[in-house]
């Protein structure tokens, strides 16, 4: 008997889990295994020895488990995400050490015999040996390590047991070096592994068995009590560091009560250098810092004591003051019989053989003044401004000391010439990219064009001009009506240009102080001009902005626009597309209409960038971004309500000003688990929503009043998406949501009337869905697969909702006004119900790093799918289709 759907009386599918397919999964699930079995790591072992199966560390409570894991000496085979003794077996099953040997001495002796041949031609005879040695270095990395699928698996592990008496010395010294000073640590290598093998009951056998081929190794931990600092003392006989070192202890990394730990001494003996070479003590290192712990007064407790020794020549640590600064903007040019010209700006000497930067752009970026203590902090922040200024190749900062009769009589003072060495870096720089896309059959060609002109009005300015064209495949949204089902590809054009001057202060209107400089601050003037151009429109985009930009530290900036403003024209809309328009808006609700307007967008917003990570994301780090905008706050000063809309030829409305408020946070978590492996998630949301209504009419070509509405409305571009690459990658981008609401496709034949094919409506797949709130999360995994290429496997859920439901258009019949109010009811985000909509998505990934570049392919699927109608579990009908599966190319991470 069939089963059958309550949906539509169908049969009902279930894609790989149907019957037919289940048994044959099931056979071939029975045949994989036996293959597996027969590939036992086990045959590759040598008698007497045994295979590493399992590690197991007992007996932590309140020892970090995973620090100890890590300094285990020998690990398992890694069976994640792929069984990696198998594939080593797989690819030795036809390796042939005497044949690549013999290749190699082969190979040898034919170039030998060339480079013999070649005699004094040393151009051929260099040639001759690049060849020769990448011929056997292939051959030699061959025979050290394997085929090429060898090494993309792994040897099985063979225990040994000197690596666990060696592991045990390991834990223990780290045991101690945490404050657990009466542990222990013992280890247990002789339990056979415990295995389970299904098919032993095809042989009437038990599937459990113990394996005595297989070790698991088992450490046991007798921590003990946790000893505490009881007392922390100083012994510091030089009376000038004695204060400074006692006046920092509120900043101390150690308190009475803490747990012993020999990593925060280490960190505090670090914290006390940089506090002493950043008040001048210049020759100070940590080397004079001693920690002594004495855990003879009271059980479980330590006495820590701080000594700082004297210097060896001397009484007292000698305090440095830097007398003279010397900047030399022109390093590594030479020209003989020529001296450099001198400029004297605020004590410091600027020295260049033609000054081709202003000095008091230089000034403000130099925190090393004459005068002052040595700072090693000053040192590195003046490196750091220097190198933010992208004006020069390299910057150094060095120190000689004052001998001889200029130095001072003062035994405890000294004095530093501090000299700055800064390489200029190429004036005009130039980048180009060119290559093609293949979208919707159709081949495009684009290309981009940068020029960057440093220091182009002395000041260590940067202008950057950018060119782009391209052409793009791509389906027409309108099509031949006799043929819906079948859209017709063109080519869409795309110009854009943009130019941008960057200033290295901020541009107020009194003088900036030099205590700005320490956060790097910049200002920014940005315009850009966008051309697209389509069948169905032609959409220009001009936009212009004013930023502030600093940074608080390496890791935290900070941009305020003030100045953000964009008008965005509609030069041409054809008439089949304008009713596509306007049946949307009708029959949907949609937005999509306003992109398409004419539209004046004055705004001011501000963005909080932290990140601790780095472009390869190699760290245990944080990213948060936090962005505000609120725009049209004046338009009430020149824009009079109600405004007018002509329905039939749009490009000739007026520029509409909206206003509204929008607001995002994106938090990112990186662990890392391993060298280079990581677990990674994310957590982002955001809400745009207008301030007060706006009251558009809408009139036709004889000016006659079609429609009034007062709706809440901000601009298209100011709603928030969800879908795509760095996003919920199962849905194409902007294509998810909003809330549970469904997407249908009208048919342009009958615009009232859905299009159906063999009596079933059509899914619309490709229709932007705009939200006023966004919910959306990422967890992911990453690992090593092979040399460059990682992978990951990861799940993504989210969505988007409105915030208001609009009002009813009065031109619908009373069936488009019903489901307009359903549309509404199931796309407004609602507290008791929102969690229900979550659309998630799972699916796995490769990436190609190239340390400078990273390349990316994500496939993912869609497993619950809120806006489908019936059964909401679209893995159920898992297939490689567009509409349920997708492929993300990209460059760098997704986040």
């Amino acid at each position: 008997m069939k089963s059958y759907s309550q949906i539509n009386g169908r049969p009902s599918r279930w894609g790989l889990w149907s019957g037919k397919n289940f048994t044959r999964l099931a056979l071939s699930s029975l045949l994989v295994a036996g293959g597996v079995s027969g590939c036992s790591p086990l045959r590759l072992l040598k008698p007497g020895q045994r295979l590493l199966s399992r590690v197991k560390v007992e007996g932590t409570e309140k020892a970090d488990a995973e620090r100890l894991q890590t300094l285990v000496q020998q690990k398992p085979n890694s069976t994640f995400p792929l069984p990696k003794v198998a594939i080593y077996q797989l690819g030795r099953s036809f390796y042939n050490a005497e044949r690549i040997q013999r290749k190699l001495q082969e190979d040898r002796t034919h170039y030998d015999q060339l480079i013999k041949a070649a005699g004094t031609d040393s151009a051929e005879v260099g040639k001759l040996l690049t060849k020769r040695e990448r011929h056997t270095r292939r051959h030699q990395l061959a025979l050290d390590k394997g085929n090429a699928v060898m090494r993309l698996g792994e040897p099985p592990v063979i225990y040994d047991s000197s690596l666990t008496a060696t592991s045990v010395d390991q834990l223990g010294i780290f045991l101690k070096s945490k404050g657990f000073f009466r542990s222990s640590v013992s280890a247990t290598d002789t339990v056979p592994t415990r295995m389970f093998s299904p098919l032993r009951i095809f042989t009437l056998r038990s599937p459990f068995h113990a394996d005595s081929q297989r070790v698991t190794v088992t450490y046991r931990i007798q921590e003990g009590p946790v000893f505490r600092y009881s007392q922390l003392d100083y012994d510091i006989a030089d009376t000038t560091i004695s204060r400074r070192v006692l006046l920092s202890q509120p900043q101390s990394l150690l308190r009475v009560g803490d747990q012993y730990d020999e990593e925060q001494i280490g960190a505090e003996r670090s914290r006390l250098e940089n506090l002493l070479k950043n008040q001048g003590f210049y020759d100070f290192r940590s080397q004079y810092i001693t920690l002594e712990a004495d855990t003879s007064f009271a059980p479980t407790t330590v006495r820590l004591r701080t000594m700082v020794a004297k210097p060896t020549r001397g009484e007292q640590h000698r305090l440095y003051t830097v007398r003279r600064v010397n900047f030399i903007a022109d390093a590594g040019l030479v020209r003989f019989g020529q001296q450099r010209d001198t400029i004297i700006r605020d004590s410091v000497y600027y020295l260049a053989y033609q000054h081709k930067f202003s000095t008091k752009a230089l000034d403000l970026k130099l925190a090393v003044r004459p005068g002052d203590a040595y700072s090693l902090s000053n040192t590195q922040l003046t490196q750091r401004q220097l190198s933010g200024l992208d004006m020069f190749r390299f910057s150094t900062v060095t120190y000689r000391r004052v001998r001889g009769p200029e130095a001072p009589a003062d035994s405890a003072r000294g004095l530093l010439d501090a000299t700055v060495n800064a390489s200029p870096a190429k004036k005009f720089q130039e980048t180009s990219e060119f290559g093609a896309t293949s979208v919707a059959e159709r081949i495009g060609p684009f290309g981009n064009v940068r020029l960057k002109v440093r220091n182009v009005f002395g000041g260590a300015e940067i202008l950057e001009f950018g060119l782009r064209a391209g052409f793009e495949g791509q389906y027409s949204l309108t099509g031949p009506i006799e043929d819906v089902t079948d859209r017709q590809s063109v080519l869409t054009t795309q110009l854009g240009a943009n130019v941008n001057l960057v200033l290295p202060q901020f541009l107020v209107p009194w003088r900036a102080n030099r205590f700005l400089s320490q956060y790097n601050p910049r200002t920014r003037f940005n315009a850009t001009y966008t051309y697209v151009y389509r069948p169905e429109y032609t959409r220009t985009n001009a936009e212009g902005t004013f930023d502030y930009i600093w940074q608080r530290s390496a890791f935290h900036q900070f941009v305020l626009t003030p100045v953000d403003v964009s008008i965005i024209r509609t030069a041409d809309v054809n008439e089949q597309f304008a009713t596509i328009l306007q049946n949307l808006l009708i029959q949907q609700g949609s937005p999509l209409y306003r992109s398409f307007d004419n539209l004046f967008i004055p705004s001011f917003n501000a963005t909080s960038i932290y990140n601790s990570n780095d472009f390869n994301q190699t760290r245990d780090g944080y990213y948060l971004r936090l962005f505000g905008e609120l725009g049209g706050l004046t338009r009430s000063l020149y824009q009079k309500e109600p405004l007018i809309n002509n329905q039939d030829n749009p490009k000739a409305n007026r520029l509409k000003t909206y206003d509204f408020a929008k607001f995002t946070a994106d938090y990112r978590r990186y662990y890392k688990l391993g060298p280079n492996s990581y677990f990674v998630y994310r957590l982002a949301a955001g809400a745009a929503t207008a301030l007060t209504s706006t009251r558009i009419v809408t009139r036709d070509e004889t000016g006659a009043t079609v429609g009034d509405e007062t709706a809440y409305l901000i601009p298209y571009d100011k709603y928030l998406f969800a879908g795509g690459s760095s996003s919920v990658r199962a849905w194409k981008p902007r294509r998810l949501g909003p809330g549970s609401a469904t997407q249908y496709k009208y048919d342009p034949a009958q615009p009232d009337s859905l299009l159906k094919v063999n009596g079933r409506p059509v899914r619309d797949y490709n229709l932007e869905q705009p939200g006023e709130l966004l919910l959306e999360g990422n967890v992911e995994f990453r690992f090593p697969l092979y040399s460059f290429i990682k992978g990951a496997v990861f799940t993504d859920f989210g969505n988007v909702w409105t915030l208001r439901s609009q009002p009813i258009n009065p031109n619908q019949t009373p069936a488009q006004q019903e489901e307009q109010r359903k549309r509404q009811q199931q796309s407004t985000f609602r507290f008791n119900n929102f969690y229900r909509q979550f659309a998630v998505g799972s699916g796995i990934g490769f990436r190609f790093d190239f340390t400078f570049l990273i390349l990316r392919l994500d496939v993912a699927t869609k497993v619950y799918d809120p806006t489908a109608p019936g059964s909401k579990w679209a893995i159920r009908k898992f297939s490689l289709a567009e509409d349920q599966t997708a492929f993300n190319l990209g460059i760098g991470y997704p986040f």
